[in-house]
């Protein structure tokens, strides 16, 4: 076989290159549009509602042409995924329809809350059923303020959702009695809020918090050892063997006395306890993991519980409205279990709760007992501790107190002279 000479070779290679030198059209894929429940829906209608006061799943499906037998089959097969019987009035729904003349009912959805929803599938012969979660956009804010009259009223001035002080007092729980903060206590807080596009749907960690009670400077950091737990600036964990208080946002009506005036006998005799008057039906928690020894009513103690937390400390709490559903003697109770509800049962003059504590069975001042901390940073994880240490509190450092207002006035009428 003759071989071509390599010049022809050359001129066929560059002439073949030279008529391909068109490009290739590019072909777009059209951008697939989901909605917040993750469905392509942009060609079907849309309908959205709310639960009515009174209207069962079959009242909210029925009108899209579903039959009952249909609506009963699938309550019957699908209460592992969703017991449709217990839809809640105010819930959302959304169903999506064909937009042709037959109407066909594509997807029914059910928020079962602001983030979490159910979705019906009807697109295929066999329906299928399943729960997902909306996309939710967590976003950093800092908040600060100084305490008038409570930290809820604070937080609220500034903004801010009242359950931070909820979350506030939870983190904290071990260090400050939120029963005796006082005027002039201040705060700062690094917290998370959750969006679902620009809609507020709750409040996800506080990352890093500084609470100044009574000149007092307290630190709480989130750190990641095994768990999430709140340490202070040396590594030492918030979290104490017993909470503060055995319930939250009350007041002290009564302390621990060796010799207090009785409200209804009318003379004067010891008072073991502290008396915390709080609304009929407070729940009440326990101070510490333990055992319950005693559930019982017992005289001038009304409604009474008995909790044995080890081999030296006890707690009770008494004139419960009523006891936590299914406590029962030998009951395990963890740490911040409701144990029951503030009443008003047997010697009482109004809804409280007289909470004791015990020390090697003697009775002790609660309010003066001093917790060991628990489990610290460890040793080897304390650099990276310290790293992100430094990190939220450099935050903290720049975010300013806001005075509140009555101080504001009080200290202009302090610096202003006055008329002679």
């Amino acid at each position: 076989m003759k071989r071509l000479p390599i010049f022809v070779v050359l001129f066929l290679i560059f002439y073949g290159c030279s008529q391909n030198t068109e490009e290739v059209p590019v072909i777009e894929e059209p951008e697939i549009v989901l909605n917040e429940y993750h469905l392509q829906v942009d060609t079907l209608s849309e309908y959205k509602a709310k639960v009515g006061k009174s209207s069962t799943f079959s009242d909210i499906l029925h009108p899209f042409k579903v039959t009952y037998n249909e609506i009963f089959n699938i309550v019957d097969t699908t209460k592992d995924i969703y017991d449709f019987r217990k839809v809640r009035a105010g819930n959302e729904y959304a169903a999506y329809i064909s937009a042709d003349s037959l109407a066909e009912l594509k997807y029914f959805i059910y928020e079962i809350d602001p983030v979490e929803f159910v979705v019906l599938d009807f697109t295929d012969s066999l329906l299928n059923i399943y729960r997902d979660k909306k996309e939710i956009s967590v976003v950093e804010k800092t908040t600060s303020g100084t305490i008038d009259i409570s930290l809820w009223e604070s937080l609220t001035s500034m903004g801010a959702s009242p359950v931070l002080a909820l979350d506030l007092s939870e983190v904290f729980a071990w260090q400050i009695d939120f029963f005796a903060i006082q005027p002039g206590d201040s705060y700062k807080v690094l917290y998370e809020e959750k969006y679902i596009g620009d809609e507020l749907v709750g409040l996800g960690d506080i990352k890093a918090a500084e609470f100044t009670h009574r000149g007092e400077e307290h630190y709480a950091l989130l750190y990641k050892q095994g768990m999430d737990d709140y340490f202070d600036l040396d590594g030492n964990s918030l979290r104490k063997a017993f909470l503060k208080a055995p319930l939250k946002f009350s007041r002290i009506s009564s302390g621990y006395s060796n010799s207090r005036l009785h409200p209804i006998l009318k003379y004067h005799r010891p008072h073991h306890g502290i008396d915390y008057a709080a609304p009929r039906g407070t729940p009440v928690s326990a101070v510490g993991d333990g055992v319950v020894q005693v559930r019982a009513y017992k005289g001038g103690a009304g409604n009474y519980v008995k909790i044995k937390h080890n081999g030296t400390y006890t707690s009770a709490y008494m004139h419960l409205w009523k006891y936590a559903k299914g406590l029962k003697v030998g009951s395990k109770v963890r740490q911040g279990d409701v144990i029951g509800y503030v009443g008003s049962t047997g010697l009482s003059t109004g809804p409280h709760l007289d909470f004791r504590f015990y020390v090697n069975g003697q009775p002790v001042n609660y309010l003066n007992v001093k917790f060991p901390p628990s489990t610290p940073v460890k040793k080897e994880n304390f650099n990276k501790f310290a790293s992100v240490r430094d990190s939220l509190k450099n935050i903290l450092d720049t975010v300013g107190v806001v005075v509140a207002v009555e101080e504001l006035i009080a200290g202009v009428e302090e610096s202003t002279p006055a008329n002679n």
